[in-house]
């Protein structure tokens, strides 16, 4: 009996860490918020682990998890947009221009109810995945608060964050096939698109610190781009 609820415990932390960090995103401790995104991210990763490697893996389980991811990285990353813009605002007559961020929220859940419903993404992801969408969302303030700068002014900005929502919500449902990091087996062959992107993303990390976070979400399409090529080619 707890052997089968490890990972649904893992997923409800998962979610209470989304609680959390809703609660602090409204209060404006962005940074709080995105701590918590990456605590999440590590109860993601390991609840379905666990299910596998348990073998508990259940509908209950599955349902239980979008339902999580929703609240920790739909609704979150939206309000961290909906915060980063009211920075941008310069007055209370424009406050209406921030809520296009809550875009973000709509279409994660679109591609939560798509993941679920569709076999396709088993082995691999059609649409960047909530959870990737939530640690680049995630990296914003702290690049802010870290590099400021030019950075900041380039984050800080009302019509950067607006086509950033709008990008951001079109790449959690476009109809394009995405690495999974699934490994069948771990030979070079059939996964080399797989190592490349986890030795780019330890280089870009090792290099560019936080900045890394953006370079590493357009490389992780680009590869998919070329990997479906290759398939598509053999």
């Amino acid at each position: 009996m707890i052997r089968r609820n490890i990972p649904n415990a893992l997923t409800c932390g998962n979610l209470l860490c989304g609680c959390i960090g809703v609660v602090e995103a409204f209060h404006n401790n962005l940074l709080l918020s995105c701590i918590l995104i990456g605590i999440a991210l590590i109860f993601d990763f390991f609840d379905g682990f666990l299910a596998r490697l348990l073998k508990v893996a259940s509908p209950i389980g599955k349902d239980l998890d979008s339902l999580a991811d929703m609240v920790t990285f739909g609704l979150l990353p939206s309000i961290i947009v909906y915060q980063l813009l009211m920075q941008s605002i310069p007055d209370l007559f424009g406050i209406w221009k921030a809520y296009p961020a809550f875009i973000i929220a709509v279409f994660s859940a679109i591609r939560l109810a798509k993941f679920n419903n569709d076999p396709r993404q088993s082995d691999s992801f059609v649409g960047v995945p909530t959870p990737a969408n939530a640690m680049l969302i995630a990296s914003l303030p702290l690049i802010v608060h870290i590099e400021g700068g030019m950075w900041k002014d380039m984050i800080i900005n009302t019509n950067n964050l607006l086509i950033f929502s709008a990008i951001m919500s079109y790449l959690l449902v476009m109809e394009m096939p995405l690495i999974a990091l699934k490994f069948k087996s771990f030979g070079w062959a059939g996964n080399e698109a797989r190592y490349l992107l986890l030795l780019s993303t330890v280089i870009l990390l090792l290099t560019l610190k936080i900045v890394a976070v953006p370079a590493i979400l357009v490389l992780y399409i680009l590869l998919s781009a070329i990997d479906n090529v290759m398939k598509k080619n053999r």
